[in-house]
């Protein structure tokens, strides 16, 4: 049997990692500037990560969530304290994906109506619903195209409001700095707009932040720059650090029914014990106040190198988009099998970097280095 040829691969084998670091089965060094797309948070084989799920696995991998999960208890208290939603409420699932279509699920559920308004050029997942409020119609296939989402343009206030004024939208959603659309960023004016506006019209506000959440933009949610507070806020990647898990963060407005969500494998005690692990590095390393610095600094380097070019550089703490006046395929390919260094990219100009929040200046600097070599040949 063959795989399903979904990918296409680097001519790389990644066997080992060690912070910002992984190793080819040649032992030849990569500097990790993408984290695995954004899911790295606390860097690769962080000691205490590796106790604590080693630990977790000797004494119970698995049970069913039809009994009671101590660790469960212990990550929603935690994740309160963390990230400043300790009324919330919170479901473990398995993904980002299953993360906003529960999400969005249970908007509906709440409020009765089925239509949802998302950004253009937004990424929400590959299910059911959360690919068709994704706006790449290339990945939405015909049995998901049922005519439940408007696309509106980012930060233009105005489409927005004339659309959640019919009072027939279920949610809003969105990513407030887009990943895959090329971080592109909601401006606190639109953002406490829209807030104000869903809240007049009885609409649910979903925040994605599944790639710029949990640390990265350098406050523990991106939408909290922006001074909104979403009914619903979804989470994945970084919360488990590689490890399969993902959240929904519902607001005490809502009361949950048994029967409407489930899942056999969310929450599981590996999945808590991973998660507990992460919130317990970041907290005691200071990563979401690293991820701050360390994007200002690179951001700052980046935009220092004055490179003809680099079109623009944009973004917040470890969550930079590098905009360039030629394809990012050749560069990205130099970055990697030349200068050895993984990085993100978005449509065919962007660079898109997703490091671990433990990035160091001196990582930075290193980044630099190799971007420049790679930059000057072109």
């Amino acid at each position: 049997m063959n795989l399903f040829d979904v990918y296409p691969l680097f001519n790389i084998s990644i066997t080992r990692g060690q912070g910002c670091y992984v190793w080819d089965e040649g032992g030849q060094q990569y500097l990790d500037l993408y984290g695995g797309h954004a899911v790295i948070s606390i860097g690769h084989a962080h000691p205490h990560y590796v106790e604590s799920i080693s630990q977790q696995v000797s004494r119970l991998g698995f049970y069913s969530n039809s009994v009671i999960n101590p660790l469960q208890q212990q990550l929603a208290h935690r994740l309160g304290h963390a990230s400043g939603y300790e009324d919330y409420q919170l479901f473990l699932i398995n993904s980002g994906a299953e993360a906003n279509e529960n999400a969005l699920k249970l908007a509906s559920f709440h409020t009765g109506r089925t239509r949802i308004l998302t950004a253009q050029k937004a990424f929400h997942g590959r299910t059911s619903l959360a690919v068709e409020a994704t706006d790449n119609p290339k990945i939405i296939a015909p049995v998901n195209a049922n005519g439940h989402v408007t696309y509106l343009p980012l930060n233009d206030l105005s489409a927005w409001e004339q659309e959640l004024a019919k009072d027939d939208v279920a949610a809003v959603i969105l990513e407030c700095i887009q990943g895959v659309g090329g971080i592109r960023m909601a401006t606190a004016e639109f953002a406490q707009g829209l807030s104000a506006a869903c809240k007049k019209h009885g609409t649910v506000l979903v925040c994605d932040e599944i790639q710029c959440g949990y640390g990265r933009s350098g406050r523990f949610f991106a939408h909290q720059w922006l001074d909104i507070r979403p009914d619903i806020i979804t989470v994945a990647k970084g919360i488990a650090n590689g490890f399969p898990m993902g959240g929904v963060l519902i607001s005490p407005e809502f009361r949950p029914v048994y029967g409407q969500l489930g899942t056999t494998f969310g929450g599981n005690h590996l999945a808590c014990a991973a998660a507990l692990a992460v919130l317990g590095v970041v907290e005691e390393e200071g990563l979401v106040k690293n991820a701050d610095e360390m994007g200002n600094y690179l951001m700052s380097r980046l935009r220092g190198m004055h490179s003809p070019h680099i079109v623009d550089v944009r973004g917040r703490g470890l969550m930079i988009g590098i905009e360039l006046d030629a394809p990012q395929k050749a560069v990205r390919e130099s970055l990697i099998y030349d200068e050895h260094v993984f990085t993100g990219c978005s449509g065919t100009n962007l660079l898109r970097l997703l490091p671990p929040l433990c990035l160091t200046r001196e990582d930075a600097d290193e980044f630099i280095a190799r971007l420049n070599k790679v930059l000057t040949k072109i």
